[in-house]
């Protein structure tokens, strides 16, 4: 118990640092990720090929965040997720899940809010990661 008393003062600590860092806010609740997923889903449908697969891929990862939260607080994360996606899709940006009432709403409305730096990080560390990965899949399949 103690063990996670202290992850959990280290990651508050840690968000503080990050808005002591750049003090700038976004909708919690998954609505970044589901606002990203459906930008990037637009964006594909501009590329060729390969390149449309692999943003189509990305935009669908990301959207495992928002399903995992409400898989997490014990709401079907199916009925969830699509009803997200459809509120973003009608140019509802800042809805996500509002885990206490079981629905999507409006965070800004429900205060949860979340620092630019952790979701700015998580994302650029995310790319980073599949880009290596890309990389190490291309230098297996040149030899």
């Amino acid at each position: 118990m103690l063990d996670e008393t202290e992850r959990s003062l280290h990651d508050a600590l840690c968000v503080v640092r990050c808005l002591v860092k750049r003090r700038q806010l976004l909708p919690g609740g998954g609505a970044v990720e589901a606002e990203l997923s459906l930008r990037l889903n637009e964006w594909a449908r501009t590329l060729p090929g390969v390149q449309q697969l692999c943003v189509r891929m990305y935009a669908e990862a990301l959207e495992l965040i928002p399903y995992t939260l409400a898989e997490n607080a014990g709401l079907s994360p199916l009925e969830i997720v699509t009803d997200l996606k459809l509120k973003h899709a009608q140019g509802e940006k800042l809805v996500g899940i509002n885990v206490r009432q079981g629905c999507v709403s409006s965070m800004v409305d429900i205060n949860v809010l979340q620092p630019l730096l952790v979701s700015s990080s998580a994302v650029k560390l995310a790319t980073e990661a599949v880009m290596m990965i890309l990389k190490i899949d291309d230098i297996v399949m040149c030899r």
